[in-house]
This record gives C-alpha cells, sequence and structure tokens, in this order.
C-alpha cells in the first residue's frame, strides 16, 4: 500500500521528536537541581511509596526528638528542685536536733522556729517549680500552684483525734492568719462546749477563748483572735481537761503552719450510678473505667454482681459482696467499690478514675511520666471524696493529710509544720518525733529523685536510638530518592548533544521543499 509523505506530516514528525527530546531534556535538567531521581510519583511509583513512607518515619522521628527535649527540661528541673528539696531537708534536721536537746532555752527554741518557718515557706516555692510556666508536681492542672500555705491542726490526744475524724461531721476547718504558732488548752470540760485558753507567744501570755454564737448544726467554732477552728461537738466532748499551762496531760491542739496540695491526684475517682437513689463510692487505684452491674440481691448473705473493664463487652460474673449494708463493699480491679445504699437487681454503676500523668512519647516504643503528684512527694493536706459509712448517704469533701504506706511519718510539709509549731510552743519531745520523721521524709524525697534520675537516663537512651533510627531512614531515603550524581551528569550532557542534533537536522529537513527546484 502506497503511502504519501506530504510536507505536513514531516513537520509533525518534526515537532513531535523535537518536543520528545526536549522532555527528554529537561526532566534530566529537573533531577540535576534538585539532585533528586524521584520528583513526581511517575518517576518510579514504587520508589515514591517509599519515600513517602521513609518521610513520614523522618518526621514521626523528629517529634519524637522534640517530646525528647522537652521530657529532658521537665525532668531535669525535677531533678534539681528534689536535690534543693534533700539539701534543704538536711539543714532543717540540724535545728530540729538543736531544739530537740534539752539544754537550749526558750529563746534559743524562738529563734530556731523562725528559720524553719522560712525554710518551710522556701520548701513550698520549690514544690510550686514550674517549667516553661508549667507547674511540675501538680498533676495535670499545670496552670495551678501544686501547694498553697495555709493552717493545720494537731493534738496529741488520740482519742480526740478519733473522735474528730468520726461522722457524722467529721474532719475540721481553719480560717483566719496568725505569724506564730496558736496553742490552746482545755481548762474545763465539765461545760458544753468546753471551756478553753490559747496563747500565740509560746506560753508567755494566755487569753481565754470563745466560741460563735452561730455555729452549724454538729459543730462548733472556737475563736482564737484572728484564727477561727471548726469541729464537730463529738470531738470536743473527747477533749480532756489540764489543770496548768503544761502539756503533759489533757488535750492540746497545735495550729501551726500546713501546706494544702491544689493538684488533682489519683484518688480522684467519679463514680456515676443508673440509680440515683444508690450513691456510691470509690477507692483504690483503678488502671481505666470498671462497669459494676448488680446480679442478685436475694439469694443468701451476700449480693452478686459483675464487673466489665472494657466497657462493657465482656464481663467477669460470679463475684460476692461483702455483707449487705448499707455500707456494702464489692471488690473490683483496682479498688473497692462502696455502696451506701441498697441496690436492685440490674443496677450499674461507672467508675472513672482521675488522670493525673503527662506522658510523652519518646521513641516509637515507649513513654515517660514528665510531671508528679506534689500530695504524693512531699505530703502536706490535700481534699478527699469520703462517703459517709452510714445511713443517710452522703458524700463529703475532706481536707486530709498525705499518708505514706499508711502513716503520715513521711509527710514533709506536715512534718516540717509540725516542728514549727513544737519549736514555737518550746515542745521539747515534739522537735524530736519531727526528727524523726525528718529522716523518712528526706528518703521519700531521695526516692522520688532516684524514679526522676532512672527516667532521665530512659530519655538519654530513647534519644541516642531515636539518633541511629533517624540516620538509617535519612540513609534509606537518599537511597532510594537521590540521583547518581556521575550517572546523572554523563546522561545530562548526552541528551544536550541529542537534542542539539535533532535541532540541527530538524532545521536541514525543514529547508527541503518542492518550492526550492522551481
Amino acid at each position: 500500500m502506497a503511502m504519501r509523505v506530504t510536507q505536513q506530516l514531516i513537520y509533525g514528525n518534526v515537532i513531535s521528536q523535537n518536543n520528545a527530546a526536549l522532555s527528554r531534556l529537561m526532566e534530566t535538567n529537573n533531577q540535576a537541581s534538585t539532585q533528586k531521581r524521584i520528583n513526581a510519583p511517575s518517576d518510579d511509583p514504587n520508589g515514591a511509596v517509599t519515600v513517602l513512607n521513609t518521610r513520614a518515619d523522618i518526621d514521626q522521628l523528629g517529634q519524637y526528638k522534640r517530646n525528647i527535649t522537652t521530657a529532658n527540661g521537665w525532668l531535669n528541673q525535677a531533678d534539681s528542685t528534689l536535690t534543693s528539696v534533700s539539701t534543704l531537708i538536711t539543714t532543717i534536721k540540724g535545728y530540729a536536733e538543736q531544739g530537740a536537746t534539752g539544754t537550749i532555752t526558750d529563746e534559743n527554741r524562738g529563734e530556731i522556729a523562725s528559720a524553719v518557718r522560712q525554710y518551710f515557706q522556701q520548701l513550698i516555692s520549690q514544690a510550686n517549680t514550674t517549667y516553661s510556666g508549667n507547674s511540675l508536681f501538680a498533676g495535670q492542672k499545670t496552670d495551678t500552684e501544686a501547694f498553697t500555705e495555709g493552717l493545720g491542726m494537731t493534738s496529741n490526744d488520740t482519742a480526740f483525734d478519733t473522735a474528730l475524724a468520726a461522722w457524722p461531721n467529721p474532719g475540721y476547718t481553719v480560717e483566719g492568719d496568725t505569724d506564730s504558732t496558736v496553742l490552746v488548752q482545755f481548762t474545763d470540760t465539765t461545760a458544753s462546749p468546753p471551756a478553753f485558753e490559747y496563747t500565740a507567744d509560746g506560753g508567755q501570755t494566755w487569753t481565754a477563748g470563745t466560741y460563735s454564737a452561730t455555729p452549724a448544726a454538729g459543730t462548733q467554732t472556737l475563736q482564737m483572735g484572728g484564727v477561727n477552728l471548726t469541729m464537730s461537738d463529738g470531738a470536743l466532748a473527747a477533749a480532756k481537761a489540764s489543770a496548768n499551762h503544761e502539756d503533759s496531760s489533757g488535750t492540746w491542739l497545735w495550729i501551726r503552719p500546713a501546706a494544702y496540695y491544689q493538684g488533682n491526684t489519683k484518688e480522684d475517682i467519679a463514680v456515676t450510678s443508673a440509680n440515683n437513689a444508690v450513691v456510691a463510692s470509690a477507692e483504690g487505684t483503678f488502671s481505666g473505667n470498671v462497669m459494676v452491674r448488680v446480679d442478685d440481691t436475694t439469694s443468701g448473705p451476700t449480693y452478686s454482681y459483675s464487673y466489665s473493664t472494657d466497657g462493657g463487652t465482656s464481663w467477669m460474673t460470679g463475684n460476692k459482696s461483702g455483707l449487705p449494708g448499707p455500707p456494702t463493699s464489692l471488690s473490683v480491679p483496682g479498688g473497692v467499690l462502696t455502696l451506701s445504699g441498697t441496690p436492685a437487681d440490674g443496677d450499674q454503676f461507672f467508675i472513672q478514675p482521675s488522670t493525673t500523668d503527662i506522658s510523652l512519647a519518646i521513641s516509637p516504643t515507649d513513654s515517660v511520666v514528665v510531671n508528679g503528684v506534689g500530695k504524693d512527694i512531699f505530703g502536706g493536706i490535700y481534699e478527699k471524696t469520703v462517703a459517709n459509712p452510714t445511713p443517710p448517704p452522703a458524700n463529703v469533701k475532706l481536707n486530709q493529710a498525705a499518708t505514706f504506706n499508711g502513716s503520715d511519718a513521711a509527710n514533709l510539709f506536715e512534718t516540717v509544720g509540725k516542728l514549727v509549731g513544737y519549736l514555737e510552743t518550746n515542745n521539747q519531745a515534739g522537735c524530736q518525733e519531727a526528727l524523726d520523721n525528718l529522716t523518712a521524709s528526706q528518703q521519700q524525697i531521695l526516692t522520688t529523685a532516684a524514679s526522676v534520675g532512672a527516667k532521665e537516663n530512659r530519655v538519654t537512651s530513647a534519644g541516642t536510638m531515636v539518633d541511629t533510627l533517624a540516620e538509617n531512614s535519612t540513609t534509606t531515603l537518599s537511597k532510594v530518592e537521590d540521583a547518581d550524581l556521575t550517572t546523572l551528569i554523563t546522561k545530562l550532557s548526552e541528551q544536550e548533544l541529542a537534542y542539539q542534533a535533532v535541532l540541527k537536522s530538524s532545521s536541514m529537513v525543514m529547508n527541503l521543499s518542492l518550492v526550492s527546484y522551481i
């Protein structure tokens, strides 16, 4: 079959070849300018997928590096703070040893008390340390100071303390301010409420105390100048009188400095009920939400119940409660649910624990908690929700001293606050007790510092690993994406020569025309 070659066909082929040669040259020039073999997915579809995945890995590793920098800042600041606190405790222990010595005078103890009171305020300042404006020891309440200074109360009477904690009006509150410890002595317990005297100058002068004329039901408010102390009638009924101003007998109260924790705690556990008639509370350390269902309240002396830790997908059945109350205790993973009322079959309760940790991912497989819960480190007094153990059911929030292993001996702020009170009232035995507790408090601080140091080592190790991973990913990306410069330069020279040849030959072909032979 004959084919007619026209001038238009020749010109079209020439232009097509020119464009093809130019496109190849431009692509090679682009690779030369970027030094990348893959500039678009079409250059190498499989390689482009590898490039995108590797870049995502590098971006993630970059975030880990930023997290590591942040974690190092938080932990280094916490480490420095705890070291300073431990040094300060050592200094305070020296003063406590002097106060516990029988050879020093009342005036000496007063001078020591002034110094320890200043150190107490310095401890609060240390516990309120921030990093980049965030509180280190306030749990997740990073915009809140961990502790605030206030007043606390100490007694020398365990029977009085037991009555003070009893329902229906447990605990106490202190309002007002004082620059020195207020010491309270009950002088006559035959009256109701009992008569008392107080001193704010270490026992040099005594003043008869008064009570508020309009106390809340079941309570009394002791008025001592600028300080008011409110407690239950039951606690006052348990107080013992003493005939003289020697605190070796009778019930005595020391109103002295205290630190109140303002952050959140792991004990902040919310319990909601499908049946609002039944008030419930929970105590323990829960790793997640727990659902509890009462299955049978009629068979046997105990309730049958089930619980779920996966949002109700699966249930652990066949559990038995404590003896029916109220209150009734139901053991669940992490703690105990207490029902202050009588439940019905099918009633459900939802336990939601508080989260206090600020956790930063420092590697693909590891994360580290960078903050702390101040009351679990320094102690102090914190607000806790407590359920009424007897009907009518009710929950109240009480200020309680933080405990460690069931004792407040390692509670640093309470120990130093009591020491100030004992020094300012010339109580040698109290100073000795505070000295013993300071050792436990310092050990608690050192244990926390060791934990922070271990976290710092983890962060350092993670940083080394992340750097290695980032280097490997960068090398992988370079092998897949980067162009071979030697090959690229050779290819560029060849394509430039080819393009010049196409242009020259095209110009010669384009000049051929029948018109030239007419």
